[in-house]
C-alpha cells in the first residue's frame, strides 16, 4: 500500500501550487531590488513605520485615547454590574416587542455612547448570546451600534464644536444618534436580517453580574488593557501598515483626493471627515472647533454625523470583527458585513440630514 500511494504523493508535491509561484516572483523580485535599487525595500518600512508610528504610539500609547479605552471598559463593567443593561431592557422590551426583535440589540450601542466601542463588544457580545438573540439580531446589533459614537469624548467634543458654530444641537442630537437606534433595527429586520422574533420580558434572564464591586474593578482593568494590547492595537497598526504601503507605491495620493470630493460631494467637511474616516473620530471633531473661521458652516452637520459614528475603518475592519468573534455567535466575516452594512448607513445618514437638516440649523 505504502509503495503505491508514494508516486501519487510525489507527483502531488511536484505541481506548482499558486502561492510557490508567487514566492519564486518575490524572491527574484528581491533580489533584482537589492541589486539594482538596494535602498528601496528599507524605505518602504521606513514610510510604512512613519504611518504606523504616530496612531499606535503618539495617539493609544502616550495619549488619552489609550487610556480612555481601559476606563471605558471599568465604566461599562460597573455600569452593568449596577444594573444599567437590565434598565435598558426594561425600557426597550415594549418598542421592540412590537417590531418583534429581541430588545438585547440595543444594548452595544448604549454602552458605545457611555464608553467605547471596543468596551461595548466586549460587555455586550455575551449578553446577546446569553439573551438568546439569533444571528440575524446579533448582526442587526453590530450595525445598530455603528450608528453610535464610539466615545462619549467623541460626543461632548462635537457639541462643543456645534455651539461655536451656532448650530442647534438638540434636533440634530434626536436624530442622528438616539433616533437610528430605534429606526436601523427596524430597517434591517424587515430588509436584510429577517430572522428575528418576539421577546417577552419573562424570557429574558437578568443581566446584572453578582461579582464583588472590588472585582469588577480591578477585572475590568485588566480586561480593558488586554483589549488595549493585544486587540486595538494590532488591528490599528495593520490598517496602517497598508495605508504606508499605499503611500510608498504613490497610489494613496490619489485615493484621499477622491475620497475628499466624495466627502465634500455628500455635504462632509473633507479635512475632518477624512481623520474620522482613518484616524479618530475624537480628534476630527476638536479640530472642527478650531476651523470655526475656515470652513462651511453647511458642512459641519454632516461632519458632526459622520464623526458621532463606529469609526475609524481601523476599528470597523480590525477591532470590531476581532471582538465580536470572540464574544458572540458571529465569525469575523460576519461581523465585518454587519459593520460595512452599518457604516453605510451612516455615510447616507450624514449625507441626508447634511442637505436637509442644515438649513433649518444653520
Amino acid at each position: 500500500m505504502e509503495n503505491k500511494q508514494a508516486p501519487a504523493t510525489k507527483s502531488a508535491r511536484t505541481k506548482w501550487h499558486l502561492y510557490e509561484i508567487i514566492g519564486i516572483i518575490l524572491v527574484f523580485g528581491s533580489l533584482l531590488l537589492l541589486l539594482f535599487a538596494p535602498n528601496s525595500l528599507s524605505a518602504l518600512f521606513d514610510t510604512i513605520i512613519k504611518e504606523v508610528k504616530p496612531i499606535v504610539v503618539d495617539i493609544f500609547l502616550t495619549s488619552e485615547v489609550g487610556i480612555a479605552i481601559i476606563v471605558s471598559v471599568i465604566v461599562g463593567r460597573i455600569l452593568e454590574r449596577l444594573g444599567f443593561t437590565d434598565g435598558l431592557i426594561r425600557v426597550f422590551v415594549p418598542i421592540m416587542k412590537w417590531f418583534q426583535i429581541n430588545p438585547s440589540v440595543i444594548i452595544p450601542s448604549a454602552y458605545n455612547i457611555l464608553g467605547d466601542i471596543n468596551a461595548a463588544g466586549k460587555i455586550s457580545g455575551p449578553i446577546l448570546v446569553k439573551a438568546n438573540a439569533t444571528k440575524a439580531e446579533q448582526k442587526i446589533a453590530v450595525a445598530t451600534m455603528i450608528q453610535s459614537p464610539q466615545s462619549f469624548a467623541t460626543f461632548v467634543l462635537g457639541l462643543i464644536a456645534l455651539t461655536v458654530f451656532g448650530i442647534s444641537a438638540f434636533p440634530l442630537v434626536i436624530l442622528s444618534i438616539f433616533v437610528p437606534i430605534i429606526v436601523v433595527p427596524f430597517l434591517l429586520s424587515r430588509t436584510i436580517y429577517r430572522d428575528t422574533k418576539r421577546v417577552e420580558l419573562e424570557e429574558l434572564p437578568r443581566f446584572t453580574p453578582t461579582t464583588r464591586f472590588l472585582q469588577t474593578i480591578f477585572a475590568s482593568a485588566k480586561e480593558g488593557a488586554e483589549l488595549l494590547f493585544l486587540i486595538i492595537i494590532p488591528a490599528v497598526a495593520a490598517v496602517f501598515f497598508f495605508i504606508g504601503a499605499l503611500k510608498f507605491f504613490g497610489i494613496w495620493d490619489a485615493i484621499e483626493s477622491g475620497l475628499s470630493y466624495i466627502l465634500t460631494f455628500l455635504s462632509i467637511e473633507p479635512g475632518t471627515g477624512i481623520v474620522s474616516i482613518l484616524a479618530a473620530p475624537t480628534l476630527a471633531v476638536a479640530q472642527l472647533a478650531e476651523l470655526a473661521n475656515t470652513i462651511d458652516p453647511r458642512l459641519i452637520v454632516g461632519s458632526f454625523v459622520l464623526a458621532n459614528s463606529g469609526l475609524p475603518l481601523s476599528v470597523i475592519f480590525g477591532q470590531v470583527p476581532v471582538t465580536w468573534a470572540e464574544t458572540s455567535s458571529l465569525n469575523e466575516r460576519e461581523v465585518l458585513e454587519a459593520a460595512i452594512i452599518g457604516m453605510v448607513l451612516r455615510f447616507i445618514t450624514a449625507c441626508v440630514l447634511g442637505y436637509f437638516l442644515t438649513p433649518f440649523l444653520v
